[in-house]
């Protein structure tokens, strides 16, 4: 009974922590997450370059600060997208470790569930930064826009989408979707212990999770990086994915509407150019 009990308070501790993360990174991102774009700039429908292509801005001066904001951004706003689909192996990873205490596999003691989910985190850190990268290339090049963050150019919105739309239905999708669907799984065969080894296999699980999911967020610079609409559909096709009866499916027809749509603006550039 005691032990029930203690893991009961384990599992409210470990939820309630993921839905205040959660809620403040939606917060965070929802208030423009340091950028100071407004909730209409957010909610505007984009998903190639038309009728607010033209409102084009100033480059924007990258200085060191703007730099972390933009990592900052893209950091809190994956937070805010992958919590939710993260839970259930966070909460597996808390229950497994709790009874391995229990059984005397394991010694007594906190449970590193924080230490799993920094792990995890790092991941998507390494993500951030990359996608920062990326923005700022993009931005350069002249193909997005650099306050609206969206993209400027129908062939790089048709690139991408097509991109991610093949991604999706490759080997390498479904491999990382399975690890991502099968938590038990994953830990049976990524088991390590301690701290350091919570860490480690948090890592391991956040890189599996970038590999199932790089694809769809780079749609974000085709529908705008803060675009709120876009982030939240986003967040929910990655939760379905991840959580649903016969996510894979799911995944496989997300491609392909991506791929259509890319073929769709294409054959409209093809018509203007």
């Amino acid at each position: 009974m005691a032990f029930e009990a203690l893991l009961r308070r384990d599992r409210a501790i470990i939820v309630g922590g993921l839905i205040i993360i959660s809620a403040l990174a939606w917060c965070y991102v929802m208030t423009g997450a340091g950028t100071g774009m407004s909730m209409r700039a957010m909610t505007r429908i984009a998903i190639s370059p038309g009728a607010f292509s033209a409102d084009a801005s100033m480059p924007q001066q990258w200085t060191g600060f703007y730099w972390a904001i933009m990592v900052a951004m893209w950091w809190v706003m994956m937070i805010a997208m992958m919590a939710p689909s993260a839970a259930p192996m966070i909460l597996l990873y808390a229950r497994v470790t709790r009874y391995e205490q229990k059984s005397g596999r394991l010694a007594e003691g906190v449970v590193p569930t924080a230490a799993f989910a920094a792990g995890y985190l790092i991941a998507w850190l390494a993500f951030s930064v990359l996608a920062t990268v990326l923005q700022f290339s993009l931005e350069r090049a002249g193909l997005v826009h650099s306050m609206l963050m969206w993209s400027l150019n129908s062939w790089l919105s048709a690139g991408m989408l097509f991109a991610a739309g093949l991604y999706q239905i490759t080997p390498y999708k479904q491999t990382c979707l399975r690890h991502c669907r099968s938590p038990a799984h994953f830990l049976s065969s990524h088991w390590r212990p301690g701290h350091l080894g919570a860490i480690r296999m948090g890592s391991e699980h956040g890189a599996y999770c970038v590999g199932c999911c790089w694809a769809l967020m780079s749609l974000l610079f085709v529908g705008g990086i803060m675009n709120l609409l876009w982030i939240a559909g986003l967040a929910v096709l990655v939760l379905v994915e991840k959580v649903a009866p016969r996510g894979e499916l799911v995944a496989r027809a997300a491609g392909l509407t991506c791929i259509a749509a890319a073929l769709s603006i294409a054959g409209r550039a093809v018509g203007i150019a």
